[in-house]
């Protein structure tokens, strides 16, 4: 199988994506691109929180000349998003633009597709060739008998060819369904007939509750196959929720382990501490460290350390204290009320 291996290696500004490469993880801004104060400020908390590659909506040719000046302010690439006008992902790439993201099917004629390919190569930056269950062609719904897995793939691979025939051929392809299992059957199919690198997503996903349930299950059984070289979680919330996302999935599915891990108990009975605001503020202070580890928050003195053993660091809730452990081996005791205090403590230990 090993798909992701096999991919072929696609620069993006000073990032690598495909043939084996790391998984990377992108987001998309929610500012005006035109707002370049407001557009630097959200992608560089979304660089703090993980994000490694960023998409911006170029509508208009206002927001194609700010790509120049937002490029000056930030360290991750940038990739320019056009619906309809073929001239604003012209004047994107003139700007600066690291990729342009398209829909050949949106884009017009052959002529209008040319033209973006051509300044595409005189730079030589990669088009994302995007399809998704909105906009396939009216000839393939007929085909299919509506909107299906195969049809997302004919759809796609139909526009690739388009570019392909024009002499070009750095590309990077997605396939994006509000249908999660027609979206997970899309790129089991597009996988064994591309070679090109694969942006993934569950597209229209939903809020932070319904969109990472989505997400996580239609994610997981894409990346979990080996398909997949860059990804997205797409949520109705603040951009920086869905890198937090990535992040995790990532790490579950065992392809990035950046970053601190937070294992908790789900409470019983047993629980003398307020688990749930702990758990929740140790998941919030670890975003603020560049560490790699596990850590575990437990609301049970007597089982916790021994039930989080493989954790690199752990607290565990009792009767008026905690325990602060390490590997399973209780390191110290102290008051329920400095459990936090002592925490923060260890985790500037292990930044030491």
């Amino acid at each position: 199988m090993a798909y992701r291996d096999n991919t072929r290696e696609v620069h993006i500004g000073n990032r690598v994506i495909g043939h084996g490469n790391p998984v990377l993880i992108q987001s998309m801004t929610n500012t005006r691109t035109e707002d370049i104060k407001g557009t630097v400020e959200q992608i560089h908390r979304l660089e703090k929180a993980g994000c490694e590659i960023i998409r911006s909506t170029v509508p208009t040719l206002e927001a194609a000349k700010a790509i120049k000046e937002i490029k000056k302010e930030i360290s991750i690439p940038l990739v320019a998003d056009i619906h309809f006008d073929y001239k604003m992902a012209v004047a994107a790439i003139e700007n600066g633009a690291d990729k342009v993201r398209i829909n050949p099917g949106n884009i017009g004629t052959d002529e209008n597709l040319l033209e973006v390919v051509k300044a595409a190569r005189e730079r030589n930056i990669p088009i994302r060739v995007g399809v998704n269950s909105g906009s396939m062609e009216k000839d393939l719904i007929e085909k299919y008998g509506g909107v299906t897995a195969k049809g997302l793939c004919e759809s796609a691979l139909r526009n690739v060819k388009r570019i392909e025939d024009m002499g070009y051929d750095n590309l990077v392809i997605s396939l994006k369904s509000t249908n999660v299992m027609m979206c997970v059957e899309a790129h089991k199919i597009i996988a064994e007939e591309t070679q090109y690198p694969l942006h993934v997503g569950i597209t229209e996903s939903g809020t932070v509750f319904s969109g990472n349930i989505k997400s996580g299950i239609g994610l997981g059984l894409i990346l979990g196959q080996g398909i997949g070289d860059t990804v997205r979680v797409s949520l109705t919330d603040d951009p920086v929720e869905e890198i937090r996302s990535a992040r995790i999935i990532l790490r579950t599915l065992n392809l990035r382990n950046e970053g601190i891990e937070v294992i908790s108990c789900p409470t019983c009975g047993r629980t003398k501490i307020d688990m749930i605001s702990l758990a929740r503020q140790a998941e919030t202070l670890c975003e603020n460290y560049p560490l790699t580890l596990k850590l575990a928050v437990m609301g049970c003195a007597v089982n916790g350390p021994g039930e989080a053993r493989e954790a690199d660091l752990g607290i565990a809730g009792g009767n008026g204290e905690g325990l602060i452990f390490k590997k399973g081996e209780i390191i110290r005791k102290v008051p329920e009320s400095q459990l936090f205090e002592a925490l923060k403590e260890e985790l500037d230990n292990f930044r030491k």
